[in-house]
């Protein structure tokens, strides 16, 4: 049974390329919310699947909307500039809600009107079994922008299925950056967070759905992105946020030279980890670490 209340105008966006074997499951858990949603607008990035065919079953209760493919975040945007709920909730094509996701965010936003976004736990499970893989149930809330900048932990968690946000903050900030097509989401959220207090349920209300084409396999354009989205907080505009270039960035680096190695790309590895000990030489000792692991292992198969 859904619901609605002072909060309920929550336009739900949905950005999808090629996705039509996921995209009922997505659109199906929208629609079960016990808050109901204002509007479902579904953004087909270019699609070249059934995944027309697939919204339009659900008539007239989803709009849908056809664009050239230009990545999600034109997607995002599309969507937003076609809404006019006064909240807009991001869910991916291939994820899912549990029912009580936006009532229990919409609650957050009702308890403290400097709350400009509400994200949530999240769930991640093996497409081809069903399986959970992990829960995410860590998270930050209240005024986060210097931890998002530090990339310290968890602080806001699966943002691209998990987040609401208000629409005057998302116009405030500019939406989604096109040029990005990884690190989107923390890039986005960091200007968020320095307009606006930031909410989280600490439950795992986001089904997030491990497959073969998830975008952060790609690592070289997650570095591509993630380069550019760290350039734009570090533009030297703010003095808090830039004392934190050095130790944000060395952890930047880690994360890189740590994909880079799982994939077995040791060139990509080592440059990171070069830049990584040159704004932080204190991980000297996790990299020695780290590679005589790796070292060990290879010896044992």
């Amino acid at each position: 049974m859904t619901k609605s209340n002072g909060l309920s105008k929550i336009s739900v966006i949905i950005p999808t390329f090629n996705h039509a074997r996921y995209i009922s499951a997505a659109i199906g858990s929208a629609l079960a919310q016990t808050l109901r949603p204002f509007e479902i607008i579904v953004v087909d990035d270019g699609s070249t699947d059934d995944t027309e065919n697939v919204v339009r079953g659900f008539g007239d209760r989803v709009r849908y909307i056809w664009q050239d493919n230009a990545g999600v975040c034109a997607a995002r945007n599309r969507g937003v500039a076609a809404s006019t709920g006064d909240f807009l909730a991001f869910l991916d094509a291939d994820d899912s809600w549990e029912p009580s996701k936006l009532d229990k965010q919409s609650a957050k936003f009702a308890e403290d009107p400097e709350v400009g976004l509400v994200h949530c736990g999240m769930r991640e499970f093996d497409s081809a079994t069903g399986k959970t893989i992990a829960v995410h149930l860590i998270g930050a809330d209240g005024w986060v922008a210097e931890n998002i900048a530090l990339w310290e932990g968890p602080v806001i968690v699966g943002p691209g299925g998990t987040i609401v946000v208000r629409r005057e903050i998302f116009e405030e900030v500019g939406g989604y950056d096109t040029n990005l097509r990884n690190g989107e989401d923390w890039e986005f959220c960091f200007r968020v967070a320095k307009q606006a207090k930031v909410g989280f349920v600490a439950e795992p209300l986001v089904n997030y759905r491990m497959h073969g084409a998830n975008s952060h396999k790609n690592v070289k354009e997650m570095e591509r992105s993630t380069l550019i989205a760290w350039s734009k907080v570090f533009d030297g505009s703010d003095p808090e946020i830039e004392r934190l270039r050095a130790r944000s960035y060395g952890n930047l680096h880690k994360v890189l030279a740590g994909s880079y190695l799982h994939q077995g790309d040791y060139a990509g590895f080592l440059r990171n980890v070069l830049k990584s000990l040159w704004y932080r030489p204190s991980y000297l000792g996790f990299y020695f670490a780290q590679i005589s692991r790796r070292g060990r292992a290879e010896l044992r198969d």
